[in-house]
């Protein structure tokens, strides 16, 4: 959750009250003990201090610092004021191996007043109990360090808990998954940093070497783990968004879905895919999830910008921060993105789009996860094909190719869906008109039958636009049209048929005579005779509604003079 502006500035006056004050009364009342000639052995620590937040340990999907291993042997040999100061080194490279973003800059005093709060009070816990700086033998110090430890570990969880509760405005279980992790690590951890620290009374300086190396190269080793075990993840999960992708047969679907998941599987919040059309990059789906989509996406040329170089090269790019990108950005970009992963969508070893993703984050994206989205891509390029041959077989399959109408098949399928809803009770009414054109044949011998196309096409397109979302248009077959109108009275569907015989009568047609070289264009008018039906009251059936109104188009309306609208009669 981001923070406004008002408590990052209480957390920023906060550490200004306390943290500065407090290392200066900790210098007066704890000053650093046993120093002198021990110089190279507070240098280690402090190395040690500065190098263990970047190699953490990831436990259950926990992420553990192993800094108290350093801090406490600090405390132990040179009192408080020296674990105060390697508490607050370790804070830059720990922020550094969190990826911090620029916007996040709270955290620096945050965490530095939250060690600084841990390390005094579990420090006052160790005197209280008779502890002693640069004690000794394992009697005199172990009860008061190990309550120390214990001490720290649950200070700082009360202290993260009041950070939750009165800065963030949530709260979380006090027995979480990763304190209890960070509870068991630290523990364990526990005997290795007084083996340390009695080491130090022995070989000095090299006891950091003699079990810090090891134990970095441990880290080193489980964190080598720990990515692999991560991509194996990774690999586990596109494969099922995989299988996600290619189970859906509609495009807006595979789309949805697609960036869903890589949302929901990455740091990301830009998102957009870009369609390769000509030379050009058309924007098809974008989510932004820290703003409105407010701003208008450009037109991208091949090899302009970041999309358009990746969709010329061929080639994926990570960027881990707006200084490696910001020479190359071509038109619209989010003002706050530092991370940027882009990655071309290839079919058939050709570039059929550009999935860019994006993050506020500096260093957010990881090279193992650029090539989990190549994967995904693949998926993706595959799926859409899918989709979108699919959805163009279904529509070749419903649909009339010369006016783009539903054909007799589709039709029929919602008149028999309709029909059902009428009998459950789902629907009130419903209405059937049936157009036949008048004379169209004299239409195709005078002109051609290309001309009676032209005629054809632009009668859908009036239908269309005057049904609206009312019904649905239907070619019949030939010059035959049918208008399906659910909850849809006789009277009010007689004056719709109505309005539809005004706007095919009143208004002469365009095209073009196709037996004549010239192909001049024509204006030339033309009539429709129509039928209304209406179920329940005038069939029982899907057959029945439409053979009557059918009679009525023919003996009510074509048999009385036509250009004109009857209803069915029994």
């Amino acid at each position: 959750m981001q923070l406004s502006l008002k408590k990052k500035l209480v957390l920023l006056f906060a550490w200004l009250a306390i943290v500065p004050a407090g290392l200066y009364y900790t210098y007066q009342f704890y000053p650093p003990q046993n120093v002198d000639g021990n110089g190279w052995e507070l240098f280690t620590l402090v190395l040690f201090a500065t190098f263990i937040p970047l190699m953490p340990i990831v436990i259950n999907g926990s992420t553990i610092f192993f800094i108290q291993w350093v801090t406490l042997v600090g405390f132990l040999k040179y009192g408080l004021f020296v674990e105060i100061i390697l508490m607050q080194f370790s804070i830059i490279p720990l922020l550094f191996r969190i990826r911090m973003a620029k916007n996040d800059w709270h955290r620096i005093p945050l965490n530095s007043l939250m060690f600084f709060i841990v390390s005094v009070s579990s420090g006052m816990i160790y005197f209280l109990l008779g502890g002693e700086v640069g004690a000794g033998t394992i009697a005199d110090i172990l009860p008061a360090a190990l309550s120390y430890q214990i001490a720290s570990i649950m200070i700082n969880q009360f202290v993260l808990l009041a950070y939750q509760h009165y800065i963030v405005g949530s709260d979380i279980r006090f027995y979480s998954k990763d304190f209890v992790w960070d509870f068991i690590a630290n523990m364990i951890m526990f005997p290795m940093s007084l083996s340390l620290y009695f080491l130090t009374f022995q070989i000095g300086p090299f006891a950091s070497l003699l079990i810090g190396i090891p134990f970095i190269s441990l880290s080193m080793i489980l964190k080598m783990y720990n990515s692999s075990e991560k991509i194996n993840e990774y690999l586990q999960k596109a494969g099922e968004i995989g299988h996600q992708l290619t189970e859906s047969l509609k495009a807006d679907e595979v789309l949805d879905i697609f960036l869903k998941k890589i949302i929901e599987t990455l740091p990301v919040e830009y998102a957009y895919i870009l369609d390769c059309k000509g030379d050009e990059l058309i924007l098809l789906k974008r989510v932004e999830t820290q703003g409105r989509n407010a701003h208008r996406f450009p037109v991208l040329k091949k090899g302009s910008g970041i999309s358009g170089m990746v969709w010329e090269s061929g080639r994926s790019v990570i960027y881990d921060s707006k200084s490696e990108w910001n020479n190359m950005v071509d038109g619209y970009m989010p003002p706050d993105v530092e991370s940027v992963l882009c990655v071309p969508i290839v079919r058939s070893h050709k570039v059929e789009g550009i999935l860019l993703l994006a993050s506020s984050k500096k260093r957010a994206y990881e090279k193992f996860q650029l090539m989990i989205v190549e994967i995904l891509c693949s998926y993706f390029g595959v799926a859409i094909q899918n989709a979108r041959n699919h959805e163009q077989t279904k529509q070749n399959s419903e649909r009339c190719a010369l006016t783009n109408l539903y054909n007799y098949r589709y039709f029929e399928d919602m008149l028999s869906v309709e029909f059902n809803q009428l009998e459950a009770g789902g629907r009130t009414s419903l209405s059937l008109i049936m157009l036949d054109l008048d004379h169209f044949k004299v239409i195709n011998d005078n002109y051609g039958h290309q001309s009676g196309n032209e005629i054809l096409i632009e009668l859908a397109s009036r239908l269309c636009k005057l049904i609206g979302k009312k019904g649905t248009v239907a070619r019949y077959g030939g010059e035959e049209f049918v208008i399906l109108l659910p909850d849809t009275e006789r009277a009010e569907a007689l004056r719709l048929a109505e309005r539809v015989r005004k706007t095919i009568a009143n208004r002469p047609f365009v095209l073009h005579d196709s037996l004549q070289a010239s192909n001049r264009k024509l204006l030339v008018r033309i009539t429709a005779s129509i039928g209304v039906a209406t179920a329940p009251d005038d069939a029982d059936d899907t057959m029945t509604l439409i053979r009557h109104a059918d009679r009525a188009l023919y003996t009510g309306a074509k048999q009385a003079g036509r250009n004109r609208v009857a209803e069915y009669v029994k």
